[in-house]
């Protein structure tokens, strides 16, 4: 009996969705087709009937899940020229945040590319993509802190450029800790804080 394309979608579907819990518990490397097949409920013929091998489920669950800053960032908060530029640093950070604390399958994807991944052979090529975004991202931040500094909202003795990797880096490692903080009792508890004041720290004095 021939399936249909709804039946076709759900099953590689069902198929990533297992992957990833796989790769979650075992790891990238650790894991195999016959694992997959296995948590699927499926023959690894019909895996190979959707996918070539186990980097094409991975690949394909990076293309499915939104990944906020590796993946497919958003910078329309940051293009849009019409607000303030500190607050629209302080609305993208605060938007990538909520994506991934909010969403479980962001979270757990994130979470197997930043700690159960190797980057070695087939996976070599994804440090080198992930640098590229986040040039991406910090050539993004670098624009609207040079805008806030033409509009005087930038404090003092901060350089647009310092202001961009900063919070590149900042970024960055808030969202390994929130992943590491599993039980959101420590960072992912304070995380607005913590974003609320990084943007504050790069905003003038208001003038009395």
């Amino acid at each position: 009996m021939r399936r249909t394309k709804q039946e076709a979608e759900q099953t590689r579907r069902g198929i990533m969705a297992a992957a990833l819990r796989t790769f979650n518990t075992r790891g990238i490397a650790s894991t195999t087709l016959e694992h997959i097949a296995e948590a699927a409920g499926v023959t690894r013929g019909a895996i190979y009937h959707h996918f070539t091998d186990k980097h094409a489920v991975l690949a394909a669950i990076r293309e499915d899940v939104s990944l906020p800053l590796v993946d497919r960032a958003d910078f329309t908060l940051l293009c849009d020229r019409s607000g303030d530029p500190l607050e629209r640093v302080e609305r993208f950070l605060l938007d990538i945040f909520r994506t991934v604390d909010e969403d479980s399958r962001t979270r757990m994807t994130f979470s197997v590319m930043n700690f159960k991944c190797e980057y070695v052979g087939a996976l070599e090529g994804e440090l080198d993509e992930h640098a590229r975004k986040l040039e991406r991202t910090r050539k993004q931040l670098l624009g609207v802190y040079a805008e806030a500094q033409q509009q005087g909202t930038l404090r003092k003795g901060i350089a647009p450029e310092i202001a961009a990797l900063e919070t590149t880096v900042f970024l960055c490692g808030l969202m390994r800790l929130c992943l590491l903080d599993d039980r959101g009792t420590c960072v992912r508890k304070h995380a607005v804080e913590l974003i609320t004041a990084h943007v504050a720290g790069r905003r003038a004095p208001t003038k009395k």
